[in-house]
């Protein structure tokens, strides 16, 4: 699932890390963080110069992670989220806050939360969205947990800047969950 994609990067993407260095390097808390964040990358969104060739390349196994860049002190990584048509995440939560934005096509999210039940817990959707390209959304844990999905016939592509060094971790993914899920 993980690509380290070296360090190709093109003058607008390194422009891009400019302008979320900026925004980071404040010290703000997460949910304020990542709202300047989403601000600085959505005026980035479906230029054709954004990525490489290479960074658009799909994995027809699962969505592909192409990992863009991540900062040397850890306190964000830029990343591509490649995905083919039919491709999903798990229902999962993150490791930090975390801005998208949809660089190509359409992403349908579902948002739980988790609720107890009894003895154990089980997931309620709460919403479905629909992000199409230039949508930028942002979050910070906790009530982060969510499903993403390709529900489109073509490629969809999405940019995702997380306040941890994914590059280390190997994902942003905190918890995968495997409990009932209610659907909406």
């Amino acid at each position: 699932m993980t690509t380290p994609t070296a360090l190709a990067t093109t003058a607008r993407l390194r422009g891009l890390i400019d302008d979320v260095r900026e925004a980071v390097g404040r010290g703000l808390p997460p949910d304020t963080t990542a709202y300047l964040v989403g601000e600085r990358i959505a005026g980035h969104l479906g230029a054709d110069d954004l990525l490489t060739p290479e960074q658009c390349e799909g994995d027809p196994e699962r969505y592909r992670q192409h990992i863009l860049h991540a900062e040397p002190d850890g306190s964000f990584s830029v990343v591509a989220l490649v995905w083919l048509p039919g491709q999903q995440t798990s229902i999962h939560d993150h490791v930090s806050w975390c801005v998208t934005g949809v660089h190509q096509g359409a992403e349908s999210e579902r948002r739980y939360r988790l609720v107890p039940d009894g003895t154990s817990c089980r997931l309620v959707a709460t919403e479905d969205v629909v992000n199409a390209q230039g949508d930028v959304c942002g979050f910070a844990p906790p009530g982060d947990i969510h499903r993403v999905r390709n529900a489109c016939s073509s490629t969809a592509i999405s940019i995702h800047v997380y306040g941890a060094d994914v590059a280390r971790l190997g994902s942003s993914v905190r918890r995968v969950y495997h409990l009932p899920a209610d659907e909406l």
